[in-house]
């Protein structure tokens, strides 16, 4: 699909009336992809070609970003998931597989936890629990991401998303930096969203079937929450990608990506 051809997003309602843009794509059983805080469904620009050999795929745009509405916060995690049931809701989509990265696993979470019969399959990437059981981010990467000068904070941003081999092979443009179309309060809305997430006590309620993903140098969302979850999520498997820092699914794309397909397919 050319950027000509590209289909205009329907837009669904959120309970609170938000008009929430989305993108369906594809042939097939549904898979949704969910982007990282402050990101709109170009996040998946580069991957989501992937999985169409197996699944359609879901996008949209979380509130505050992209073509969707942008009204003031605060924001949540179990929110962002709730508007996501609503884009199911108003694509006709009963049940779909979810794969949620950064914030947008932080939101599969809950859409698991709140809404069990919507989710067929879970994969969490680049995640944690939320809260004080959560192995946070070190001291030295909160004041990359607090500089005051917005250029030094993508540059800080990159370099956290990738390694400087991959981005060496890979100059970009990156997709994953942030929507630059946001506005401040939305901005602030989804830090918030993303630093208060906690479903720690609810992770056992998780009946569908998991995987767990995550690049073993990622210094933004350190890799021990990989484990972290896994103690949580019943059955959960895990897979942590050698080398790789944030966005491991694009800079170890073909092993996850295949990882991911079989995922899903086993027992079809």
């Amino acid at each position: 699909m050319t950027g000509h051809d590209v289909p205009a997003p329907v837009f669904a309602r959120a309970p609170d009336g938000v008009a929430l843009a989305c993108q369906h794509r594809g042939q097939g059983p549904p898979l949704v992809l969910l982007a990282g805080q402050a990101n709109n469904h170009h996040w998946w620009d580069d991957t989501r070609e992937d999985f169409h050999t197996v699944r359609s795929t879901v996008t949209l745009d979380q509130r505050g970003t992209g073509d969707s509405d942008k009204p003031r916060g605060p924001y949540s995690t179990a929110q962002l998931a709730d508007d996501t049931v609503a884009v199911l809701d108003t694509l006709g989509i009963e049940r779909a597989d979810v794969y949620g990265t950064s914030m947008g696993g932080r939101v599969a979470q809950w859409l698991a936890i709140r809404h069990p019969r919507r989710v067929r399959r879970l994969v969490l990437g680049c995640t944690s629990p939320g809260g004080p059981h959560a192995m946070e981010r070190d001291t030295a990467v909160r004041r990359l991401l607090a500089q005051p000068d917005p250029e030094a904070v993508r540059e800080a941003l990159a370099d956290l998303m990738y390694s400087p081999r991959w981005r060496a092979a890979h100059p970009g443009p990156y997709r994953t930096l942030g929507d630059p179309r946001m506005p401040a309060h939305a901005r602030r809305a989804h830090l918030v969203a993303s630093n208060e997430h906690d479903a720690w006590s609810e992770l056992p309620r998780i009946t569908a079937p998991t995987l767990i993903l995550h690049g073993d140098q990622d210094r933004l969302t350190p890799p021990g929450n990989l484990e972290l979850l896994a103690t949580r999520i019943p059955r959960a498997r895990t897979r942590l990608f050698t080398g790789a820092r944030h966005a491991y699914f694009e800079e170890c794309r073909e092993e996850a990506a295949a990882l991911v397909r079989g995922f899903l397919t086993e027992e079809e």
